[in-house]
């Protein structure tokens, strides 16, 4: 076995279709430029990404580990094989950055027991670029990841994350799969209070891209047509009083 390991690179992607040189930096190119191992969810979209970064880049070169909710845990060491053997590898998810809200992060973790360097890359997450448009508090917030899918229990969670949000001045984030946004949407104004904060982040990056952030009583009159859009829901008691 070789002294020295390769790196893991978390290589960003876009979060839609867009030029991915418009949403992140030139040095995104040059890693996958030279780097031809990866960790990925899908190797369809890996592929698709990697091209739309490099187009000259040989696709017969590549070598794709799949980490998914099909993925036995106990197979990730091995996807690192390459890495203990000298070589550089990448780590993808499908839309934003890896290892945030992504599976990417139980191999950063066992990247991190073998000793491996690992080096996060500059681009789009909707997670962080919500919370920066939102107006609402960036020191103090949690990501939920998707509320309950059963009515009952997703109205008891948002009144719980309202509580939260009005008793730790904390920010909640979440997000729903795009075509139930509107039920989402529907459900929130019939469970929140009329003066909670709620910020809507849909399309980020993406010409499309609408961010907004209001009292929940004014998206009662003042609806967006989420559907089948990717979207950021983001809610606080309160606004701060300046």
């Amino acid at each position: 076995m070789p002294s020295e390991k390769g790196h893991l690179y978390l290589i960003p992607v876009t979060l839609g279709s867009i030029d991915p040189l418009e949403v992140m930096p030139i040095s995104v190119k040059h890693i996958v430029e030279m780097v031809d191992d990866y960790i990925v969810e899908n190797e369809k979209t890996a592929r698709r990404a990697i091209k739309s970064l490099v187009p000259e880049k040989q696709q017969s070169i590549l070598n794709f580990s799949l980490i998914n909710k099909y993925t036995d845990i106990s197979e990730i060491p091995e996807f690192l094989n390459a890495c203990l053997a000298g070589k550089n590898m990448g780590l993808m998810s499908e839309a934003g950055v890896p290892g945030v809200a992504d599976p990417g992060a139980d191999v950063v973790a066992i990247a991190h027991e073998k000793g491996i360097k690992v080096i996060p890359l500059v681009g789009p997450s909707s997670i962080l670029m919500a919370v920066m448009a939102s107006g609402l508090n960036g020191q103090n917030f949690a990501f939920n990841g998707y509320l309950p899918i059963d009515s009952k229990d997703r109205r008891k969670k948002i009144t719980e994350l309202e509580q939260r949000s009005r008793i730790e001045q904390q920010a909640q984030l979440f997000i729903e799969t795009p075509y139930r946004n509107g039920k989402m949407l529907d459900e929130l104004i019939n469970s929140l209070n009329p003066e909670t904060m709620l910020s809507i982040a849909c399309d980020i990056t993406l010409p499309t891209e609408f961010i907004k952030t209001q009292p929940v009583s004014q998206w009662k009159f003042n609806k967006e047509e989420f559907h089948k859009r990717p979207a950021i829901f983001m809610l606080q008691h309160k606004a701060q009083s300046y």
